[in-house]
């Protein structure tokens, strides 16, 4: 880092998500950690690990020191490598050179753009280490280093590579194992540089490519194997109980059907799953015409339907390419089937007479949220992150989302004629206009986006396979379907009077432009059931109906396009 001249921003922008690392990286990591801890594990690692040939590595530099001496220990002394002014709720970042804080800035590498286009990981990596500008150079190094430094560790820590790639990807949440990383980068490749520059090569890896071999995975009818040091030969990965993974019932002939969006795979046991597989899992026609086609074969073969993957992401939501182009090319009547079609097979879903499990994880955005919010039964991942952000492209949620979602609220007001619902109204319209996401399951059930009687699994891996479970725990309990509402009452003229006042005010305050009070007014208008002067009770299909033409309208706005636009070029929302 000092000698690539990076900034603390920077190094975390290179060495979080876009490598496959959490998105805290290296210095929030250190911050949330706290730098007396780091300190602690460096001593320790330095006076019981005297003949580790990376001991000096481990050394801290002197402005780490430097810090630690006058108590900038990171988030519990309220300032390390990153400080929040708490008046203004500005992030500062330190400048290492002179130990004095800057606003944080962002990180402008033209790598770093050219790496976030690239969607797997592997396929990052490569590029990213492979190049031959400061950003390569410094990737290099640190990804070599930990790399050479697992390798040697072998079998002194672990009787195989397994064991220290699950550590890593389970105790750390890297996406790859520093082994799976050396199959990523090209093992001879790899070799090839470290020859050049002089660095030893660990026996493991002279081992394998002795053996004739160059990775250390290999697949093998259906099944994962794993070059193992005392043999020199390949075993086979053996899964923890109760982990399914679909690659593998994929090559063992499980799938059922497959288009580009998604894919139908049995799981055994009278229990098929609904997988997404389009770039970030985005949603598009694809994707529901296999739901729908997944909802109807379940019907008749099948006790049950998990819909879930083990991609990086559950879903991101829709896929904006599409309606942009779409929208653009005038395609209207397409759009309102589209929509329609994804209204349909999201009532389908919540009320299929065979158990249907939603398994969402990690980002679960826009029409993700939309099909977790229809689920009659949720077993979510702890670590979700859910909710309706189509605001932040100048959208509402037209998939059933934005009626669901009141559902949900209106479920928590008491029981009686003389209740005011006006504050979950106001719950549902905030939640959705200030486009939440949670930032945990937990945190979802708190929020009204998963139900409380939701289960939530710890460890990802087990996902699939505890949502399979709860399949057929509710067919063996005699599975019946939710019955649909008789009637969903809303606030007509009074409640979107109400709504439009705290909309006017944000917009006087300075809180949102004209435009997002725009789309505020658009949300209102669904949430309190249109044009109606006054309070009434209406169907599903009545909200829906409204869904669908207040996003049409918003769609056809410039504004929102901009929005779009701006989210696709950019990843971040434009507020215009």
């Amino acid at each position: 880092m000092l000698e690539d001249e990076l900034t603390i921003e920077e190094v975390d922008a290179l060495t979080g998500p876009l490598i496959g690392h959490p998105k805290s990286a290296t210095f929030r990591t250190a911050d949330l950690a706290g730098l007396d801890v780091l300190a602690r594990v460096v001593e320790n690692i330095a006076a019981h690990a005297p003949h580790d040939e990376w001991r000096e590595v481990f050394a801290l530099p002197d402005f780490v020191q430097e810090m630690i001496r006058r108590g900038w220990i990171g988030e519990k002394a309220g300032q390390g490598f990153y400080r929040r002014d708490p008046i203004s709720r500005e992030i500062f970042a330190l400048d290492y050179r002179t130990l004095e804080y800057r606003p944080r800035q962002r990180a402008h590498l033209p790598a770093l753009e050219m790496a976030r286009t690239i969607e797997d990981v592997r396929e990052r990596l490569r590029t990213l280490v492979r190049g031959s500008d400061r950003v390569g150079r410094f990737l290099w190094k640190i990804v070599s280093e930990t790399l050479l430094y697992a390798a040697h560790r072998i079998p002194e820590i672990a009787e195989d590579i397994v064991q220290v790639d699950r550590a890593m990807r389970w105790g750390f949440n890297w996406e790859l194992g520093p082994f799976e990383t050396w199959d990523a980068l090209g093992v001879r490749w790899m070799v090839e540089r470290l020859e050049s520059e002089g660095r030893a090569i660990p026996p493991l890896v002279q081992a394998l490519l002795v053996s004739g071999n160059e990775t250390f995975y290999r697949e093998k009818a259906g099944r994962q194997r794993y070059f193992d040091l005392a043999s020199a030969a390949y075993r086979e990965v053996e899964l923890p109980p109760g982990l399914l993974l679909l690659s593998r019932l994929k090559a063992q002939n499980r799938l059922i059907r497959s288009n580009p969006g998604a894919s139908l795979i049995d799981l055994g046991d009278g229990v098929a799953c609904l997988e997404f597989h389009s770039k970030m899992n985005t949603i598009g026609a694809d994707t529901i015409q296999m739901l729908q086609y997944a909802l109807e074969r379940v019907a008749k073969d099948f006790e049950g339907l998990v819909i879930g993957n083990q991609g990086e992401h559950f879903s991101a939501g829709a896929n904006l390419v599409l309606l942009l182009l779409a929208a653009e090319e005038g395609e209207w009547e397409e759009l309102e089937a589209m929509i329609r079609a994804f209204q349909k097979v999201n009532l389908a879903l919540k009320y299929a007479e065979k158990p249907v499990v939603v398994a969402p994880f990690g980002l679960t955005l826009g029409g993700g949220c939309e099909i977790t919010l229809h689920a009659p039964k949720v077993r979510a991942a702890a670590e979700t992150y859910i909710g309706l952000v189509e605001t932040s492209v100048g959208l509402i949620p037209a998939g059933g989302g934005t009626k669901e979602l009141l559902l949900r609220m209106l479920e928590r007001a008491p029981r009686g004629d003389s209740v005011d619902v006006f504050p979950y109204v106001r719950q549902a319209f905030e939640t959705i206009a200030l486009a939440k996401v949670s930032s945990s399951a937990h945190e979802a059930k708190r929020m009204g986006l998963l139900r409380p009687t939701d289960a939530i699994t710890m460890n990802r891996d087990r996902l699939i396979a505890d949502a399979k479970e709860t399949v057929l725990a509710l067919a063996r309990e005699g599975y019946e379907p939710p019955s649909p509402p008789a009637e969903i009452p809303v606030l007509g003229e009074p409640g979107l009077a109400a709504l439009k006042l705290g909309i006017h005010l944000a917009w006087r305050a300075g809180q949102i432009t004209e435009y997002e009070a725009h789309i505020g007014r658009k949300l209102a208008w669904v949430l309190c059931g249109g044009d109606l002067r006054a309070p009434r009770s209406v169907s599903e299909s009545y909200l829906l109906d409204l869904e669908r033409e207040a996003f049409l309208s918003l769609l056809g706005e410039p504004k929102t396009r901009e929005r779009i636009r701006h989210m696709l070029t950019e990843g971040k929302p434009l507020r215009n």
